[in-house]
């Protein structure tokens, strides 16, 4: 029998990246919030890579920390070694990437909840909902604790339903030996929620005292470390050395060997796994021709020997995982401490999903993190800052907040999800953006920040910062487009040394600048004496937005074409049937998806530019019906 214990406006359920995200924001915000999690000790875990960021993902950290979310601060506490990613290439694809003290986070991060005002931490499983009038009503955990809620976020990760595959052996479980999610399926397919299986695994855990570093690859970290947050008063230090070793010949001969074994390529497993992170098995069957693979050797933590084994994610037996291990050099006496696995897991489909995350079935229920069909860290925990957002703002009867695909790759994730769907566990990608000059990890301060502000994630303190510093660029480029540098031996000795033509006139700083080798410090130390900025963060915003200039303009002509199409709303239940000029395929995606805007509407696969012309014909006869009636 079930009984009612405390009201909530918002539930939270799950503690991953998702969750955390989810609940900071919404308690932040005002709303009374309860955080639903198997295990406390679970908390903010990092049971794959214990790393933040990288290419694409480095950008979404930085967006959260823009917007006020957490995962920033906390990487930036408990980084170990830190690397920007991408550096031989334009400052789009620049990617800041930290290796973390697993534990360390989880403590740190598991701290700062339980010192949020407006928010309690509950240990325990939510194996239903209720739903009343559409809406849901209240979630209710395996002992029968009944909590009211106006909206609850689920983030239930790899756990709901979890499946774990080592070779020819499967049980339930999640990640680290927990137990599984399991009651809640049944409740969210009974109120309308359409759910699938998708997989994801994860490499060995090996001891450090069983590894041989001479015969293996250094990899140091970048000094000096640069902070994930804008807010950083201190850069993180680097204190691990990382390793690379590489697979060979012999270790591939193990595992085609006993491909049989692999539950996947046995057919145990019919998950669908992610496309841009196979296991080691997979690597060999789909690049054969490749001789050898990379394998990043990454410290756990600082008071731990456990060592992770980035880029050999499997799930052959025990036997063969020892053996092709064993196999490579360095690793001739390796002692596994955790094996790798494969796992399963339920997810919904997020064509279910609005741009604010919200159930289209369900009002006041959302979905957040890897139950979306994500993979990451950071792009769960980009979904669970924007979906705790809205279910504060929907039971404080505050405005939607959605990002735009010219904004923000949070945007540009959540519009894929809600608009594309996917097919596979979907990970963020510089080349998912059309606007990835605009949206570069650098300048998302400048770009989210003010969102942040206006919703109340950014304190006063910090926003005052924030425009001092965007005070600082402006007036450094305008400064700069007036400063003339007259030709004399020092320069053109310096611009000939730096392989560029010589001056015989007096050229602006920036028009010098914009010349490809030269770096601002190079114009800077031919220039009339001027002191340039203090922070190292203001003069890289002057040198990419003054030598990319006219791309960057381009950009922004066709963001503002595609918020011309995003500003066309499209009223719910619209009988696309009755269109004219509609295909049928465009007709039955269009009323699967419901979309928004005429902007998403054209990104939907199977919508083309007459389907778009056919909707906007539409939409203006609808408006002029509407005025005609209002008069």
């Amino acid at each position: 029998m079930n009984y009612t214990l405390s009201s909530y406006d918002v539930a939270v359920i799950g503690a991953g990246h998702a969750g955390v995200e989810a609940a900071m924001a919404s308690a932040r915000l005002g709303a009374k919030t309860i955080l639903f999690t198997l295990t406390l000790d679970g908390i903010a875990n990092l049971p794959c890579n214990p790393s933040i960021g990288g290419t694409a993902k480095g950008h979404l950290v930085r967006e959260i920390d823009a917007l006020g979310g957490l995962m920033g601060i906390a990487a930036d506490a408990n980084t170990i070694q830190s690397r920007m990613l991408n550096l031989g290439k334009g400052p789009a694809v620049h990617s800041l990437r930290a290796q973390i003290d697993r534990q360390a986070y989880h403590t740190w991060v598991k701290r700062a909840l339980e010192r949020q005002p407006n928010l309690d931490i509950r240990q325990g499983e939510i194996t239903a909902i209720e739903v009343e009038n559409g809406r849901i009503a209240a979630v209710v955990t395996r002992l029968g604790a009944r909590y009211p809620v106006k909206a609850a976020i689920i983030a239930s990760g790899t756990y709901l339903n979890g499946e774990i595959h080592v070779g020819e052996v499967s049980y339930p479980g999640g990640p680290d030996g927990v137990a599984p999610a399991a009651g809640l399926r049944d409740s969210l397919e009974a109120n309308g929620i359409h759910l699938r299986r998708f997989k994801t695994g994860t490499p060995a855990r090996v001891h450090r005292r069983s590894i041989d570093f001479s015969q293996l690859e250094e990899q140091h970290g970048d000094e000096p470390p640069v902070p994930f947050s804008f807010a950083a008063k201190e850069p993180p230090r680097n204190r691990v050395c990382c390793h690379i070793a590489y697979t060979n010949p012999d270790a591939h001969k193990v595992i085609l060997d006993n491909l049989d074994r692999s539950p996947i390529y046995s057919g145990r497993i019919h998950a669908i796994g992610p496309r841009y992170c196979p296991s080691i098995e997979d690597k060999l069957v789909r690049f054969a021709d490749k001789p050898r693979h990379q394998c990043f050797v990454e410290p756990m933590g600082l008071d731990t020997d456990e060592m992770y084994l980035q880029g050999l994610s499997s799930s052959l037996p025990e036997d063969v995982q020892l053996a092709f291990l064993r196999s490579i050099r360095g690793f001739e006496q390796i002692e596994i401490m955790r094996n790798a696995y494969a796992i399963e897991y339920d997810c919904c489909d997020p064509l279910d999903l609005r741009p604010t995350l919200e159930f289209k079935q369900v009002g006041g229920l959302f979905g957040a993190g890897q139950f979306n069909g994500t993979s990451g860290y950071e792009e769960a925990a980009a979904q669970g800052l924007v979906a705790g957002i809205n279910a504060a703002h929907q039971v404080l009867g505050r405005e939607p907040f959605t990002l735009g695909r010219s904004t923000s790759y949070i945007g540009t994730l959540i519009d894929d999800l809600v608009t594309k769907g996917c097919s596979d566990p979907y990970r963020m990608m510089t080349s998912r953006s059309e606007f990835r000059l605009l949206l570069r990890q650098d300048n998302a301060d400048l770009r989210l920040t003010p969102a942040g502000y206006a919703l109340g994630l950014i304190s006063e303190e910090r926003y005052q910062a924030f425009l001092r510093k965007k005070r600082q660029i402006d007036e450094e480029i305008s400064w700069n487009d007036e400063l003339v540098i007259s030709p004399s031996e020092e320069v053109n000795a310096l611009l000939v040394s730096r392989g560029t033509t010589p001056i015989s006139s007096g050229v602006r700083f920036n028009d010098l600048l914009r010349r490809p080798q030269l770096s601002y410090y190079d114009v800077a130390s031919i220039s009339p004496c001027r002191a340039m900025p203090d922070d190292p963060a203001v003069i890289e915003e002057v040198e990419i937005q003054v030598k990319y200039e006219g791309y960057i303009q381009k950009q922004i002509a066709a963001a503002n074409e595609l918020s011309r199409l995003e500003s066309k709303k499209l009223p719910r239940g619209i009988p696309y049937d009755a269109i004219d000029g509609l295909r049928l395929e465009a007709r039955e995606k269009l009323a699967r998806i419901q979309p928004e805007s005429v902007g998403q509407a054209s990104r939907i696969s199977g919508v083309n530019p007459a389907d778009v012309s056919a909707l906007l014909i539409w939409l203006a006869a609808h408006q002029n019906r509407k005025d005609e009636h209002h008069d």
